[in-house]
């Protein structure tokens, strides 16, 4: 599982540039079942995205190729977690 965090870079003022792209690769990132929670990181430094059933390698790319990331309006940082325990609503999250 993965904890991206999108910070906003110098280029913060370009956000609604390419607010509609990002949101339509954020979109795509739920579809294919990589994306399960997306939000905003407060007080407006940017945002935040769990993701899982994806290798880091391929996450990496899929990150790269967000609008906000490939346009320097915000800043990718990936962390890899193991989770080990979970409510039972996100028993899923698990490895078996």
């Amino acid at each position: 599982m993965f904890i991206i965090l999108l910070k906003f870079s110098t280029n913060k003022e370009n956000v609604k540039d390419f607010m509609k792209a990002h949101g339509d690769w954020l979109q795509r990132g739920f579809d294919e079942g990589v994306f399960i929670l997306a939000g905003r990181i407060l007080p407006e430094e940017g945002g935040s995205i769990l993701a899982h059933n994806i290798s880091r390698d391929a996450l990496t790319r899929l990150i790269n190729e967000d609008p906000f990331v490939k346009n320097n309006v915000v800043v990718a940082e990936i962390l890899e977690t193991l989770p080990a325990l979970a409510d039972d609503r996100l028993k899923f999250l698990l490895r078996k």
